[in-house]
C-alpha cells in the first residue's frame, strides 16, 4: 500500500500519510520497461500522479467521493456508519476486528441493498437464506456469528433513528455449544504441562491463577503486577480487578524473564499475537490429547477451584470480574459436574452433631426402628 506525502501546515516538512484501498499494479509496456500504476479498489479507478503528490490525493480524494456517494443510502454506508460509531469504538480492538471481518463478508451479497429494504419484514428471510448459505460452506457457529453481527448492527441503527426495527432481533442460532461439563481436572493439567513449550506453561498458570481471558492476559504488562497484586483492566466492560497473587504465580512471575513490556511472550521474547498463540496452544493441547479443552475453559475452572476451596460468590467475582449473576450462573453449570463440593459436603454431614442421628441409622425389623 502507497504512502502519500504532503506538506505539513509549518515548515514545509513532510508527513507520510497511508491511503487505504489503494492496488498497486505493476506493467511491462511494449518497449520492455516496466511502469507501475495504481488503482482504487473500491471503484476501480486509476489514480493519476505519484504517490505523496497532490495530484495523487485529489484523485484519491475524488474516488472515494465516488465511492461515498455510490454507497450513500445502502447497506454499506450503514456499516461504516456503524463501524465509525462512538458505541463500535468502545468494543475491544479484537472484537472490532472480527465484527469488520464478518459485515465485510456480508457486502458481496447485501452491499447495495438500500436501507429502506432493511425495513421491510421479508428482508428477514433474505438475511436468513444467506446465513444458511453460510452454514453450509463454513459451518453453523461462522453462519450463526455473521448474523448476529448483522443483527447488533441494526439494533444500533435502530436506536438512531435510522431503522424502525431489527427484523431478525432475537433468530434461533443453529450452533449450540454446551460447555458445562468441560472442566480443567488435575490429569488434564500434568499432561498438557507434560508437553507443553514454556511459554505455554506460564500462560496455562497464569490463567488457572486469575480467571482472567486470553486477550487480557496477552495484554497484561508487567507494571500491572507489583509482586503481590496483579491488576488488569478487562477489554470487555472496563471492569478493573486487584488480583492478590497466589504462592505459586508470584514464584513463577518473579522468576520470569522480562523481556517485553507484557508479562507473556513467545519464545523470542515478543509479545504474543493472538491467533498465533492459539495455533501454539491448539498444537500443545493436540499432543497432550486434550482436543475438547480450549483456554476459555481454565477461565470456569478458575471459578470453580475457587468455590471448591470455599471462596464465596462476591470474593470469586472480586478476582475474576465477573458479574454476582454470571458467577452464579457458572457455579450452577459447573459445580453439579465435580466431586469436591459433594465429598466434602458428605464429610461434613458425617461429622456435625446435627446429622448424628442420621448417621446412626439403620434397618431394622418391621414395627421397630433401626438404630
Amino acid at each position: 500500500m502507497p504512502s502519500l506525502a504532503t506538506p505539513s501546515i509549518s515548515g514545509g516538512s513532510v508527513v507520510r500519510v497511508k491511503l487505504k484501498g489503494v492496488n498497486r499494479v505493476r506493467k511491462r509496456l511494449a518497449d520492455g520497461t516496466v511502469r507501475i500504476y495504481h488503482y482504487h479498489r473500491a471503484t476501480g479507478e486509476r489514480l493519476e500522479g505519484k504517490p505523496g503528490s497532490a495530484e495523487f490525493l485529489a484523485s484519491y480524494t475524488k474516488a472515494e467521493q465516488t465511492t461515498a456517494q455510490r454507497h450513500k443510502g445502502t447497506f454499506n454506508d450503514l456499516i461504516r456508519a456503524y463501524t465509525g460509531s462512538v458505541e463500535f469504538a468502545e468494543l475491544a480492538a479484537s472484537t472490532q476486528a472480527e465484527y469488520k471481518r464478518m459485515l465485510t463478508k456480508a457486502e458481496p451479497r447485501f452491499g447495495s441493498m438500500p436501507i429502506a429494504a432493511l425495513d421491510d419484514s421479508r428482508v428477514k428471510d433474505d438475511l436468513l437464506g444467506w446465513r444458511d448459505e453460510v452454514v453450509r460452506s463454513s459451518g453453523k457457529r461462522e453462519g450463526d456469528n455473521r448474523l448476529t453481527t448483522i443483527s447488533g448492527m441494526l439494533s444500533w441503527a435502530v436506536s438512531r433513528g435510522k431503522l424502525t426495527a431489527n427484523h431478525i432481533l432475537g433468530f434461533k442460532r443453529l450452533y449450540s455449544s454446551d460447555r458445562s461439563d468441560i472442566l480443567w481436572l488435575e490429569e488434564h493439567i500434568r499432561a498438557f504441562m507434560a508437553v507443553a513449550s514454556l511459554e505455554m506453561q506460564q500462560a496455562l498458570i497464569l490463567a488457572l491463577h486469575s480467571g482472567q481471558r486470553l486477550s487480557d492476559l496477552l495484554r497484561a504488562a508487567w507494571t500491572n503486577y507489583d509482586g503481590k497484586f496483579l491488576r488488569i483492566r478487562q477489554s470487555k466492560g472496563g471492569v478493573v480487578v486487584t488480583i492478590p497473587c497466589t504462592k505459586a504465580l508470584r514464584a513463577m512471575l518473579d522468576g520470569m524473564p522480562r523481556n517485553a513490556t507484557v508479562i507473556l511472550t513467545s519464545a523470542t521474547g515478543k509479545p504474543w499475537k493472538k491467533r498465533y498463540f492459539s495455533d501454539q496452544w491448539k498444537e500443545a493441547g493436540d499432543a497432550a490429547g486434550l482436543t475438547d479443552l480450549h483456554f476459555h475453559d481454565l477461565r470456569g475452572t478458575a471459578v470453580t477451584m475457587l468455590a471448591e476451596a470455599g471462596c464465596t460468590v462476591p470474593e470469586i467475582a472480586a478476582i475474576t470480574g465477573h458479574s454476582l449473576k454470571t458467577v452464579t450462573t457458572i457455579l450452577e453449570k459447573y459445580l453439579s459436574r465435580t466431586r469436591t463440593l459433594a465429598e466434602a459436603a458428605i464429610e461434613k454431614f458425617e461429622n456435625a452433631p446435627a446429622t448424628d442421628f442420621a448417621n446412626r441409622l439403620q434397618t431394622g425389623p418391621v414395627g421397630k426402628p433401626g438404630t
